[in-house]
């Protein structure tokens, strides 16, 4: 699961860094750490070969994808230290200590921050209530978390990476048999550190979606994106910072405006941008190169549900032999297989088309759309790149 992670294994090694810098003479009583060729030849007993050999496995990435996700994680050192300080400091909506504790307070208060998801709000708030507990049994504690959890997953029912989020922070915490041996504060100190892990390897998981991404874009591309994705926009940003020259299509559709808003911070990196209404997306498809989207969720079949209008977009640039790349973090893979677009829980959205509708006028408000997998090429997630294919292999994995 999450401690097969690229996240896990890098933070594990420097863990390890930082214990021989802190007692120098360890150095010469143990041996020095495994290089990325050893950690890829030689499985560890603790972590499945399937992941340490992913590269070959899957015929899509080098074999240095770990230490580029290493070199993502050292591109911001500031950012990672105030993440690991801010995830064991959780932000409380109430004053004094009077105030009963509430996750869904804690929720929002995470929820204030503007570049954190929904789902990671929802886990650091689901480490509070760990924080926060009053129970004196793992029982009681088990049934406060889930209440808590049930609590998040309720706030908004449609939000299928919210209720991912939850599901597998509650399998993450609270999956080893070995809390049934312990003391319970023992038990407790573990299931907080476990949560704080995890809060911390769903911050990191942009950045690596980012680095891992790179060698895709390349030097005069055209970038078609759909809607306002944050992972995507980081993709980008990195793709900026890197000084590779591309540019990039918006499509700009309702009820949001998300393209218009993508566009925006895209004009702010100084990356050529154009902006088309998403009826466009057929007749500018020769001019692109490839197809960047985020995901509400990715679900058992490899396929995915986003905003309305990425399924045709999908169909499209398949039949003009565009790849679709999806870009999306691991906590949003939802035990789901949609069959059609109807076979989902609906998203309504209000659309506003600034003349009055006549009330015999029915409306679709549907937010999002279902994309089968035979219409994406790759999907770029902290886990490492996925063919839709191999999706259902990971989701089992992540709730075993």
């Amino acid at each position: 699961m999450w401690w097969r992670s690229p996240s896990f294994i890098l933070d594990r090694q420097q863990q390890q860094n930082d214990s021989v810098a802190q007692n120098p003479e360890s150095v010469f009583l143990s041996s020095p750490p495994p290089s990325m060729a050893d950690s890829l030849q030689n499985p560890k007993p603790n972590m499945s070969a399937y992941y340490q050999t992913r590269a070959a496995h899957h015929a899509v990435v080098t074999s240095d994808w770990l230490a580029q996700a290493q070199a993502a994680v050292d591109r911001h050192p500031d950012d990672d230290g105030s993440s690991g300080s801010e995830g064991r400091a959780a932000p409380r909506s109430g004053g004094g200590g009077e105030k009963a504790f509430s996750v869904i307070d804690e929720f929002n208060s995470w929820r204030k921050q503007p570049d954190l998801a929904e789902a990671v709000a929802a886990i650091f708030a689901l480490a509070a209530v760990i924080r926060s507990s009053q129970a004196t049994t793992m029982m009681e504690l088990e049934i406060e978390l889930k209440k808590a959890s049930d609590s998040l997953k309720s706030w908004d029912t449609t939000s299928i990476s919210l209720t991912a989020g939850c599901d597998l922070f509650m399998r993450y915490v609270t999956r080893t048999s070995a809390l049934e041996y312990e003391d319970f504060y023992s038990a407790k100190s573990r299931l907080i550190e476990r949560a704080e892990k995890f809060g911390e390897i769903s911050r990191k998981a942009r950045r690596i979606i980012a680095m891992l991404s790179q060698d895709f874009i390349f030097d005069g591309c055209t970038i078609l994106v759909h809607g306002f994705s944050r992972v995507v926009l980081e993709v980008l940003k990195t793709a900026a910072q890197n000084k590779k020259l591309f540019r990039v299509f918006c499509t700009e559709g309702r009820p949001d405006r998300t393209g218009l808003r993508l566009s925006n911070e895209l004009a702010k990196l100084d990356v050529p941008v154009k902006l088309l209404i998403d009826s466009a997306v057929a007749y500018t498809m020769d001019e692109v190169d490839m197809v960047f989207v985020g995901a509400d969720a990715v679900v058992e079949s490899g396929g995915i549900i986003n905003m309305m209008g990425t399924y045709q977009i999908a169909l499209v640039a398949h039949s003009m032999n565009k790849p679709v790349y999806v870009a999306a973090e691991s906590y949003k893979f939802a035990r789901l297989y949609p069959l059609d677009q109807k076979d989902m829980a609906p998203a309504l959205r209000p659309i506003d088309f600034g003349v009055p509708i006549p009330s015999k006028v029915e409306v679709e408000t549907s937010a999002r759309d279902y994309t089968p997998p035979q219409y994406l090429t790759l999907l770029f997630t902290d886990l490492g790149v996925l063919t839709p294919s191999v999706v259902s292999d990971e989701l089992i994995q992540l709730y075993l």
